[in-house]
């Protein structure tokens, strides 16, 4: 495996994970990996439906200690990475500025799972109205966001919301959303901002990652060379999930390095 480096996962810090963190570390150990990042969700005022646990709360205190204690353990073996998935809402601006400067971060993940208080991942966020509909309301939240929030190193799964649309992304399109994804694009190259490549796409069923190949060739055609590749794996079987397949993704899109991040500052690595 020529990509060493799996720069998006949750352990049972995140509430959606039941994955101990020591479990994450030794799968990526057993693959030859030589650097991950734990990428914890905090996303606070998370909309849940009725019922639903507060699955998105995160102790950030707890983490750092188990991270600390085999980050030391493995250090001989692998680098692990303090990082976490900022779920980014305009309104909350002055509090993950404050979170996210309150510990001494190696990664911050900027991510949007919901969408003017929605969250694609159900079913009701793209009723009544057409999916490219949706998608576009989805891309101009991003915008807002992304403008607004600047306390994070790389936009997460940029297009995370073809991934849970009645057709999948069989009707989706960088050129239909051309105007606000180049926008985005644009201001994140414009504020050294990376993408990440999140692999979790391949899963769900897409036949790519997150972001297309489109969006990808586009940010390199703009100048982008900020990327990070991510698996977004929940339990150590999603570990580097098809990273040969994404390295020959981006050397087509004219990449030829990707990043790791420590203390916020990115290296980079030949793909």
């Amino acid at each position: 495996m020529a990509v060493k480096a799996d720069f998006h996962m949750h352990t049972s810090f995140s509430g959606d994970s039941d994955t101990p963190m020591e479990e994450m570390i030794q799968r990526a150990v057993s693959l030859g990996l030589s650097h991950i990042c734990i990428t914890e969700h905090y996303d606070p005022d998370y909309v849940y439906a009725p019922g639903e646990e507060a699955v998105f709360e995160l102790n950030t205190d707890s983490y750092l200690y188990e991270l600390l204690k085999l980050r030391q353990k493995y250090k001989d073996q692998i680098t692990v990475g303090f990082g976490v998935e900022l779920g980014l809402q305009p309104h909350l601006k002055r509090q993950l500025a404050v979170y996210a400067k309150s510990y001494d971060f190696d990664f911050i993940i900027g991510s949007s799972h919901l969408c003017n208080r929605k969250d694609p991942y159900y079913p009701a966020f793209f009723e009544g109205r057409s999916e490219d509909e949706a998608h576009h309301e989805y891309f101009m939240y991003v915008l807002e966001c992304v403008k607004a929030l600047p306390y994070f190193d790389v936009y997460g799964h940029l297009d995370y919301v073809v991934r849970y649309g009645p057709t999948l992304n069989q009707t989706y399109t960088y050129a239909k959303h051309a105007d606000v994804l180049d926008k985005i694009l644009t201001h994140l190259i414009e504020n050294e901002k990376g993408l990440e490549v999140n692999t979790e796409g391949f899963s769900r069923g897409l036949g790519e990652p997150n972001p297309c190949a489109d969006i990808l060739k586009r940010y390199r055609a703009l100048g982008g060379e900020l990327i990070t590749i991510g698996s977004d794996a929940h339990t150590p079987d999603k570990i580097a999930q098809e990273f040969d397949r994404v390295r020959a993704l981006l050397l087509e899109c004219g990449f030829k390095y990707y990043c790791i991040y420590q203390s916020r500052i990115p290296e980079f690595f030949k793909l």
